[in-house]
């Protein structure tokens, strides 16, 4: 765990941000804040169960101002938790569509992810696969590269089947997923894009910005892991790809509540979000702000508005369907 909160300033000059975000462009996007408002940020930076564990333990005593971290699951997981507070803000709900935010103010999501289909070209003809139900195929039988079920990002993505499709049938709808498994699930979604390359399957389940990153590498030899690849935004004549976010919300005890929002408030503005979605290839969350050029062309999909408190509240149902599946 990196700490780095030094001694604390006056109220008004300072607040303390826990981050579970690492990224080369937050820098910029901290000193950019600082240099606009005056106010310094102290960044405490940990895993998302490490900072949820330090919020809990510190109780009322916490410095903690903001936490910001990916995934709504984690998000949902931190307001069950009682560690974060609901928050008024006209700019916010006015910057950030509602499906993106929860619905009382307890997280906004700053920035979007979706999860897509990767395929090998020369293997899935066009048209072949379109939607996440089509998963359950018994023709993609040893043929499908997933990540394990305690991966939050598929916690979430089940979660909104099940608010699409209900629990049941999405229960039904693993159990067939299981029995395509190319492979017991292993690594990370770079891994199962990569395993697609190496012919160990022909479709996975990826983030869209594991995907960039390859696509975007200076390396020759990320290049050539997705140059016979094919990505694949599911569900697009139906409920829309299932987009998740990386998001913040004001802690519960906030000592600087005024410039925790403050804070908040800027990631919306135009200016942050550039810095904020590019820092990973990701989708911005407000309108009009333009995209990384390595995914420019991803920006027309049509993207499943179910508000993400919504699956995020279900990944705890979500993780146990899975383990009755036998979704290890």
């Amino acid at each position: 765990m990196a700490v780095t909160l030094p001694g604390l300033a006056a109220a008004e000059e300072v607040v303390n941000l826990y981050s579970s975000r690492h990224y080369d462009t937050d820098e910029a996007l901290y000193e950019t804040f600082t240099k606009q408002t005056g106010i310094r940020i102290n960044r405490l930076e940990a895993t998302e169960d490490q900072l949820l564990q330090r919020m809990k333990a510190e109780g009322d005593k916490s410095p903690a101002d903001v936490l910001i971290t990916v995934d709504a699951g984690r998000l949902y997981r931190a307001q069950s938790m009682d560690l974060l507070q609901p928050v008024r803000s006209s700019v916010l709900e006015k910057a950030i569509p509602a499906h993106l935010r929860e619905p009382d103010g307890h997280w906004f999501g700053f920035s979007k992810r979706a999860r897509i289909l990767v395929v090998n070209k020369d293997k899935v003809k066009t048209g072949e696969i379109s939607r996440y139900e089509d998963l359950a195929d018994p023709k993609w039988k040893g043929r499908v590269l997933i990540r394990s079920s305690t991966n939050v990002y598929n916690q979430s993505l089940i979660g909104s089947m099940i608010a699409a499709d209900g629990e049941a049938k999405t229960e039904a709808w693993a159990r067939a997923v299981v029995a395509n498994f190319a492979r017991a699930p292993k690594g990370g979604d770079t891994d199962q894009i990569k395993a697609v390359a190496a012919g160990e399957g022909d479709v996975a389940l990826s983030n869209t910005y594991y995907f960039a990153r390859l696509l975007g590498s200076k390396k020759p030899e990320d290049n050539a892991v997705v140059a016979n690849l094919a990505v694949i935004f599911p569900n697009q004549k139906d409920r829309g790809t299932h987009v998740n976010v990386s998001g913040a919300g004001v802690a519960k005890y906030a000592p600087n509540k005024a410039n925790a929002i403050k804070f908040l408030e800027y990631l919306a503005t135009k200016e942050a979000q550039e810095y904020f979605a590019r820092g990973n290839y990701e989708f911005p969350a407000v309108a009009g702000v333009p995209l990384h050029p390595v995914i420019a062309s991803w920006s027309d999909f049509k993207e499943d508005t179910l508000n993400a408190a919504v699956f995020g509240k279900n990944n705890e149902a979500a993780l146990k369907l899975m383990d009755r599946a036998g979704w290890k």
